[in-house]
């Protein structure tokens, strides 16, 4: 019996994730978004994406939230249609408010050219939580790629090592923290 209890004990204590991955599915699930999971995961890096994270039956917003507040790292990765999503705005307003590390990725995009997007349904007090998270996230240092032109081995392998670093001063950060304390 102390075998299985000590077999549960890290699946529960242990966060869901160490990265989040906020993306938008229809511009890169199939490739940067899946291709980063997949590269993370041989590396030992628990990684959420909803389509590789999700069941049918788990409640969206719960389980997305809970996945963000219990990650290290974000990753944004910001494409043509990111700002026409409000599940996108809505993670990367959470990722933010919980001021975890984000790893920007400009896929297909110019940072300039992203902005929040006041179609009717959003409350306004929503579209400046997004504008501003969204604000945020274009003054961090991220990763470009123009998909008709770059080379996507080295886009992966740079987006899995600005995870990694960040990965590690997160924990270092922690290891401080604690000292302190």
């Amino acid at each position: 019996m102390q075998r299985l209890s000590a077999t549960l004990y890290p699946k529960v204590a242990r966060p869901a994730c160490d990265v989040f991955i906020n993306h938008r599915g229809i511009d890169t699930k199939r490739n940067i978004a899946g291709l980063l999971y997949d590269s993370l995961t041989r590396n030992g890096v628990r990684s959420f994406l909803d389509s590789k994270n999700m069941k049918p039956g788990d409640r969206l917003f719960d389980h997305i939230d809970r996945a963000i507040v219990g990650s290290k790292v974000g990753v944004a990765v910001f494409s043509p249609r990111y700002c026409d999503s409000y599940f996108c705005l809505h993670e990367l307003a959470l990722l933010m408010e919980s001021r975890k590390r984000v790893v920007p990725i400009f896929f297909d995009v110019k940072p300039s050219n992203l902005r929040v997007k006041d179609n009717g349904t959003c409350p306004p007090n929503e579209l400046r939580r997004f504008d501003l998270a969204l604000q945020e996230a274009k003054n961090i240092v991220g990763l470009t790629f123009d998909s008709s032109k770059g080379d996507w081995s080295e886009l992966l392998r740079d987006a899995s090592d600005a995870v990694m670093v960040n990965l590690m001063e997160v924990e270092e950060e922690r290891k401080r923290m604690k000292m302190r304390v």
